[in-house]
Order: C-alpha cells, then sequence, then structure tokens
C-alpha cells in the first residue's frame, strides 16, 4: 500500500473523508498527538486500526466527535461529566463513560467493555474532519508501544513508522500541546485519573472541588494508554539522571543542550517537544538518560510517558 501525503485543504480533507467512508484508516492531526483514525462504527475499519498499529485487541481506543451533542449519542453522561465537559470541550480530555445503548460503536472500540472513551477535539483540522465523516476511533499513529507522533514526519519515519502500512497521513504540522490527552473515569461514583495528558489533574480537581481517585495498575486495561511499556524509543532509557554517564544521549530539562525538553524549564514547552526529543536522541544509537522533571502540572504527564517508555519491554 502507498500512503497518500494529503494537505489539510479542501480537496486533501475531501479525499480524507472518501476514505473513511471507504474504511480505510488515516492518520490525522489533533492537538495532542496524531492519530490514527478509522469509522468508529465500522468493525473492519478498527480493526485495520489495530493491523497497522500491532496493537492488542484488549486495549481500547479513545473515540473522537465534533462536539457535545455528538458525544451524548455515544455515552450516558453523568452531571460531573458533563461539567467537565463544558469547562474541558474541545480539548485535550477523554471521558470514559457508560456505552449508550443502540450507538453503533464497533465492539472492538471498546475492547468488549460496557464503557467508551470519548472526546472532542480542538484541532481545526480534525474538527473540520469529523463534521464530514462523524465518530472517529483514533488512538496514536505510531506502532503500538512506540514513541507517539507529532508530527506527519514522525507517522512516516522509515524507522518504526506506518508508511505504507495506512491509505494517508492528514499533515497540518506539529502538534501544539505534544502529549496525548488526560483520561478521567468513574468507579463506584468517584472521578478518578486513569491517564495524565495534556490538561492537568490539578485543574480538574479544582472543577470538581474534589480530588480525583488514581487508577491502580494492574489486569486488562479499562482505557488507552495504561499498558506498563509504552511511548518506548528503541534504545534503553534512564530516569532522573542528573548527569549523563559515559555513553549516554542525556534529554535535558531546564538547562540548554543538543537534547533538551526546555531551556527555561516551561512544562507546556517540554510537553510538546518530548516526543520529537526521544525519537532525536533515539537516532544516536546510545542509551537515553533524562533529567528530572517536576512531578506537578503537565510534569506529571510527562513523568507518566517517562516511566513507562522506560519500563521492561516484553
Amino acid at each position: 500500500m502507498q500512503t497518500e501525503h494529503l494537505l489539510p485543504d479542501q480537496m486533501g480533507m475531501a479525499r480524507a473523508a472518501i476514505l473513511l467512508a471507504g474504511g480505510q484508516v488515516v492518520a490525522i492531526p489533533t492537538e495532542t498527538v496524531y492519530g490514527l483514525a478509522g469509522d468508529a462504527r465500522n468493525g473492519e475499519a478498527v480493526a485495520r486500526i489495530y493491523g497497522a498499529k500491532g496493537r492488542p485487541s484488549f486495549n481500547p481506543l479513545i473515540v473522537h466527535v465534533p462536539d457535545l451533542e455528538t458525544a451524548r449519542t455515544i455515552a450516558d453522561l453523568t452531571p460531573e461529566a458533563e461539567a467537565l465537559a463544558a469547562a474541558f470541550w474541545p480539548g485535550a480530555l477523554t471521558l470514559v463513560l457508560p456505552l449508550r445503548a443502540g450507538s453503533g460503536i464497533a465492539s472492538l472500540v471498546t475492547a468488549g467493555l460496557s464503557t467508551v472513551a470519548i472526546r472532542v477535539p480542538a484541532h481545526p483540522v480534525a474538527q473540520a474532519l469529523l463534521r464530514l465523516t462523524g465518530p472517529l476511533a483514533a488512538p496514536s499513529a505510531n506502532a503500538s508501544g512506540r514513541i507517539s507522533p507529532t508530527s506527519a514526519a514522525h507517522v512516516l519515519d522509515p524507522d518504526g513508522g506506518l508508511d505504507g502500512r495506512i491509505a494517508a497521513v492528514l499533515d497540518a504540522g506539529s502538534c501544539p500541546v505534544g502529549l496525548e490527552s488526560t483520561i478521567v473515569g468513574w468507579s463506584q461514583g468517584r472521578a478518578a485519573l486513569l491517564r495524565p495528558g495534556g490538561i492537568p489533574a490539578e485543574a480538574i480537581a479544582d472543577l470538581l472541588g474534589h480530588p480525583l481517585a488514581h487508577h491502580e495498575p494492574g489486569g486488562a486495561p479499562n482505557a488507552p494508554g495504561q499498558l506498563t511499556s509504552h511511548y518506548a524509543p528503541q534504545a534503553p532509557l534512564r530516569l532522573n539522571a542528573t548527569d549523563p554517564a559515559p555513553g549516554e544521549t542525556h534529554v535535558a530539562f531546564a538547562a540548554p543542550g543538543p537534547f533538551t525538553l526546555s531551556e527555561t524549564g516551561d512544562l507546556a514547552q517540554a510537553a510538546a517537544r518530548l516526543f520529537d526529543t526521544l525519537r532525536r536522541a533515539d537516532r544516536e544509537g546510545r542509551p537515553i538518560s533524562v533529567a528530572p522533571i517536576p512531578d506537578h502540572g503537565l510534569g506529571a504527564a510527562i513523568n507518566d510517558r517517562l516511566r513507562r517508555a522506560a519500563a521492561p519491554r516484553d
């Protein structure tokens, strides 16, 4: 298969919509990372997502929709979910909610669970495409477990990318947030942080007026992004390294260098640079060390990705 490179103009958007309507998969930009999109109501299209990524089918996908009204046709929103949606949608927040009967969402999307992960992306290209296509299932557009893509070039990277395995990539430049969405679900009526991401957990807790419960690892995933080993470069990764060891490529924070997340210690800049910097460091062909990152705000999401990237691989 030859992967088409589409521009986000009228012709490119129309072509992407035609491919998606035909059950093909297309890498699309969002504000978080590039997603590998397929028609969320077409089981064969969803199977192509899993096949292209090499993703285990027990790992559920996020459904992307253009607005809250569409989300209500797919999931049952509690009052707290409605409040979060009003505050943070469109944006980098995914809610895990009870799947509405008759939604038509393919069972592969939810990995057979009674809940569905859903969000309204803020990226204008994603918004425009969703209004042409309807709900799209879209995990990150990379081989499963590898570093997430924040540009079309990452999607097509000959080293571990998806070139030749998907129908097209819709290229709208770099993703401004650069980390996957924050995921919130509910357990026994209490809101829980299932994955830190592009919206700080503190902002969500402030809106709800109470702290979030935290997901306990173990067992099959009940939301995307929960596998222990994920977002990984080829090279081994050492975390919280104040100084590089001989032979390591060092990723700095709040310091200058060829592989720095933010010279000024800006966590938003560090989040936006994280995956691209890991890719560039990985191309050096040496073990990678990463400086300590503050573990608050977006730093908690950065550290989550780094811990998973450094975890033992199966």
